[in-house]
């Protein structure tokens, strides 16, 4: 996955050169104008794919970092003015884009318990595999950091999370009221 994760920063980091000169820095252009271009194809090129992630601190990291260098330009600033991320979020009015994977996360968790059985992906998420693993330090599983992320930000404890995100309407009331990570930049 870390290597996906490094594609996808790798293919925004691209859309980034290629319009820099032509949308991010041009004064002609409205921040209005500019943040819709960061909505509709900075983010998507940079989020493909983000509801299986595993989030591990790295690459949070690294994410905000590459949404911050987009988002910076647009505000006209440099990591030399040394303003808070949190700043320039509020600034532009634009959401955390961690926090657009995670609502992104959870809500394809309450998909697929939701899914019928018979179907491939809700049929994966349920499977429990057998045989031996590899030696060292288990991986990270997806359900286990999605479970973790569920009762860390709705308070929703994994045993029941079955039972919550099966009620379409009460599962996504619980996204749309998540708040932004404390601590964030």
């Amino acid at each position: 996955m870390d290597r996906e994760i490094d594609r996808r920063i790798g293919a925004a980091a691209a859309v980034m050169r290629s319009m820099y000169r032509s949308v991010v820095v041009k004064k002609e252009l409205s921040r209005k104008v500019k943040l819709s271009i960061y909505q509709s194809i900075y983010v998507p090129t940079l989020t493909y794919g983000h509801e299986l992630w595993v989030m591990t601190e790295t690459v949070r990291s690294r994410i905000q970092a590459a949404e911050m260098s987009f988002l910076r330009r647009v505000a006209g600033r440099s990591l030399r003015d040394r303003v808070r991320s949190s700043v320039t979020w509020e600034e532009l009015g634009v959401e955390p884009l961690l926090l657009h994977i995670e609502r992104g996360q959870l809500r394809w968790l309450g998909h697929l318990f939701r899914m019928p059985p018979g179907r491939l992906p809700g049929e994966v998420f349920r499977a429990c595999p057998t045989g031996k693993r590899p030696r060292g330090r288990p991986r990270t599983r997806w359900r286990d950091y999605v479970s973790r992320l569920a009762w860390k930000r709705l308070g929703v404890p994994p045993e029941e999370l079955e039972e919550v995100s099966g009620e379409r309407e009460v599962w996504a009331s619980l996204l749309r009221l998540l708040p932004p990570r404390p601590g964030s930049r």
